[in-house]
């Protein structure tokens, strides 16, 4: 009988370090919108290499912002016989037919940062909690303009959001109204140009020129009689680099004529460089690293089969998506350095 038990005891641990074996090499496919902003590379360098950590094979493809080059990418991962699909969509109500190949094939399918909409198959979400990161940046902008330190104002702000085709925009812009309505209601901050609808603020494809062409009539149209911009909203760095080139062409940093609080998202190099110029004041920090983690443990979990590690779920249209979503922080000129340079994220030589 002793002899019996360590038979199966052993077949136990055998047949178990197969299943490990199997579940580590598989194929996933990554698809990503862009090598045009840093932080997407991060991303999907981020998750190749946790993956490829595990034992999986990975197919890390950018779309270059083109969307039917990616839905082509996707229906290619799938073409090829992928296990899992991790996509930061570029819009994320247009993959929906791919979606349902995913579904009839078996795949899982993890939505990395963007929702994807009007679809039942998306299994998870990896994300940010992009209404904490609104309200972040509308906090940031508050303590930039010394609001939440006694200032009564009036200041007068101008509101930008992203793309109308991320999922994120709408969450961001409501999340940073939650914050900013207040002090718009009591007067503290006045908007000259009206324009406070996310339609009317929105910026297509995330575009720095948009945003620099439209922060120009802003000014052109709003603060020709002398009136000056105290602070502007913006949702995400590229968009903050634009936005400034408009200011610094009017005078706006230069003699008397401060710069105004602009805010930011994404903390790339040449953002942190301005903030540590004293030009744009703040980005948030989504910590890319700790994202990839995320969608890298909630394939694993879900290509198991066992206990899926999440912690919210967000309504895509279709379903109610189970997510894990994580937090961000603020970057300014007093942290960056601790938050961004010592702990490994920026190389310091990178912002000389």
């Amino acid at each position: 009988m002793k002899r019996f038990l360590l038979v199966l005891t052993a077949l136990a641990l055998v047949l178990g370090a197969a299943a490990v074996a199997s579940a580590q090499t598989g194929t996933i496919g990554i698809a990503m919108p862009t090598r045009t902003s840093e932080r997407w590379i991060h991303d999907g360098n981020n998750v190749k290499a946790g993956l490829e950590a595990l034992g999986y094979k990975v197919d890390l493809q950018y779309a270059g912002d083109n969307i039917d080059e990616q839905i082509a990418q996707v229906e290619n991962m799938l073409t090829k016989g992928v296990d899992a699909l991790i996509i930061a969509s570029i819009d994320g109500s247009t993959l929906t037919n791919v979606l349902k190949h995913a579904h009839d094939q078996g795949v899982k399918v993890i939505a990395y940062d963007r929702l994807l909409v009007n679809s039942p198959n998306v299994d998870y979400f990896a994300t940010f909690d992009s209404i904490a990161i609104g309200e972040l940046q509308g906090t940031s902008l508050l303590t930039g303009l010394g609001v939440l330190d006694g200032a009564k104002g009036p200041f007068n702000i101008e509101l930008f959001a992203g793309s109308l085709d991320d999922s994120n925009t709408p969450l961001y812009f409501e999340g940073a109204m939650n914050v900013l309505q207040p002090y718009v209601d009591s007067g503290v901050l006045v908007i000259p140009s009206g324009q406070t609808e996310l339609s009317q603020v929105a910026t297509e494809g995330w575009d720095a020129l948009k945003a620099q062409a439209r922060m120009d009539n802003l000014i052109s149209g709003n603060y020709a009689s002398g009136q000056i911009v105290s602070g502007v909203l913006s949702p995400y760095d590229g968009l903050s680099i634009g936005i400034l080139s408009a200011l610094k062409a009017v005078g706006y940093g230069s003699g008397d004529l401060k710069m105004p609080v602009v805010t930011g998202q994404d903390c790339e190099v040449t953002s942190v460089k301005s903030i540590i110029a004293g030009e744009q004041y703040s980005s948030i920090f989504n910590n890319t690293a700790s994202l990839a983690k995320v969608a890298v443990d909630l394939t694993i979990q879900a290509l198991s089969g066992g206990t899926v590690d999440v912690n919210s779920e967000y309504d895509n249209g279709a379903i109610k998506v189970p997510a894990k979503a994580i937090s961000a922080i603020i970057i300014t000129a007093e942290n960056y350095e601790k938050e961004l340079v010592e702990s490994g994220y920026i190389a310091a030589d990178l912002l000389k």
